[in-house]
């Protein structure tokens, strides 16, 4: 069975923006869900702040192409109101977090890969910088 990892929009953005010296993991998660050796999620609201950014960053066509790309690679993971209701109980400092943290937890995530994993402290799914990622990606399915 599939891993399952809810990945966080800086892991996404390293990438797509080449940021050094992350881009290089990132990349190779991305790598990893695009062939198949995990299922990739991002949680929906990701999906419009990712395109936002990536204009700001540049220009209307480029965020159209990084959501575009992001999109052909990633499935979406879901933000109701169950989901921000859970995100409220949590009373984290940072709200967008916990939005991550219950769509993670509600779309059965193995994991959450971020470089803040002690910005998830408390979540039910367990958080993970992108090498401990990578790491948990090469593990039998039986050992995970």
């Amino acid at each position: 069975m599939k891993k399952r990892i809810l990945v966080d929009l800086n892991v996404v953005l390293d990438v797509l923006l080449d940021r050094a010296p992350h881009a290089d993991t990132a990349a190779a998660i991305w790598a990893a869900v695009e062939g198949g050796e995990a299922e990739g999620l991002l949680a929906a609201h990701c999906v419009t702040t990712l395109h936002y950014l990536a204009t700001r960053s540049r220009d209307r066509a480029f965020g159209d192409r990084c959501t575009s790309d992001v999109l052909s690679v990633f499935a979406v993971a879901p933000v109701d109101r169950a989901v921000l209701a859970e995100a409220v109980a949590l009373r984290w400092g940072d709200f967008e977090d916990a939005v991550c943290a219950a769509s993670a937890r509600a779309s059965g995530c193995d994991i959450i890969t971020t470089r803040d994993p002690r910005g998830f402290k408390g979540s039910t799914c367990p958080a993970l910088s992108p090498a401990e990622t990578l790491a948990f990606l090469r593990l039998p399915p039986s050992r995970a």
